[in-house]
């Protein structure tokens, strides 16, 4: 028989080497003597949780997140963390605000009536509608809003006032503009759900003021609202009658009148009239 040959078998030894030489290696070095210099004494062993020193002296360890709530240790101040949730509290509610304590109420309901008296349901779109009314909510209530600002913000930043002053004193103005449009029944109506003594004017608390000025804000919406569809309302029967006198009775009068009407729009003007309506409505 033929001797194997040798070059597998060197190959083996040579692979079993080269496995074997890592474990080695470490064996040596756990069993190598420790370099006195590397010594550490127990004294001066660093306790569980202790920052070792940095190359610059100072200590170097994790990073650490620290939240520290400021300002609760002075006197008649809301420290941050009731601050930060108060104003996303504001936030989140600051549609409903908008809505219920500003003239944004009147103002979306009457521009609706105007589309809907118009015949035409979908012009101007819904977004149109409702960015017009904000703007124009923003231009009557600018005076208030600056007020708010002077009042209660500024002296607030300034440090000049407390938290519970500067709320109070921003609230006024708002709290006078919502008594100025509200209709005094609506104010004793609401005084008599919740069972209140006779209060003054100046004394009423918001939970009566808001609401009452929010039945005052539909009643005067609705109001205006009827004004506005009775020339629409005429045009209407008029192009009726007239169809009903031709015979005509299959012709929808809706499709009809709708020119007529975009006319008699267009001829008065009738957005200036509608908006300058609006904002004189809320200074009388």
């Amino acid at each position: 028989m033929s001797p194997r040959p040798a070059k597998p078998r060197l190959a083996r030894w040579l692979l079993a080497g080269l496995l074997l030489l890592p474990l080695a290696a470490g064996r040596a070095q756990e069993t190598a003597p420790a370099d006195p210099a590397s010594l550490v004494l127990p004294s001066a062993a660093a306790a569980p949780g202790a920052v070792a020193p940095g190359a610059n002296g100072a200590a170097a360890g994790p990073w650490r997140l620290a939240v520290n709530l400021e300002g609760a240790e002075q006197t008649g101040q809301v420290n941050v963390g009731l601050q930060i949730v108060i104003v996303m509290t504001l936030l989140t509610l600051a549609p409903s605000l908008l809505m219920m304590m500003t003239s944004f109420t009147r103002i979306v309901i009457v521009l609706g009536f105007v589309r809907t008296a118009l015949g035409v349901p979908s012009a101007p779109a819904n977004q149109i509608i409702v960015g017009l009314s904000l703007f124009l909510t923003l231009f009557v209530m600018g005076p208030v809003f600056d007020r708010v600002y002077a009042e209660g913000a500024q002296p607030y930043f300034e440090g000049k006032l407390k938290s519970s002053e500067a709320l109070d004193a921003a609230s006024k103005p708002l709290r006078e503009f919502m008594l100025k449009q509200t209709r005094t029944r609506d104010l004793e109506f609401f005084l008599q759900l919740g069972r209140f003594a006779p209060t003054k004017v100046e004394d009423l608390p918001l939970r009566v003021v808001v609401p009452a000025f929010v039945i005052s804000e539909l009643q005067t919406a609705f109001q205006m609202g009827f004004l506005i569809f009775l020339p629409f309302l005429v045009i209407d029967l008029l192009v009726s009658s007239i169809l009903m006198s031709l015979g005509m009775m299959m012709m929808p009068p809706a499709i009809v009148s709708l020119p007529f009407k975009l006319l008699l729009f267009v001829l008065v003007d009738g957005w200036h009239l509608v908006v300058q309506s609006l904002v004189a409505s809320f200074h009388p």
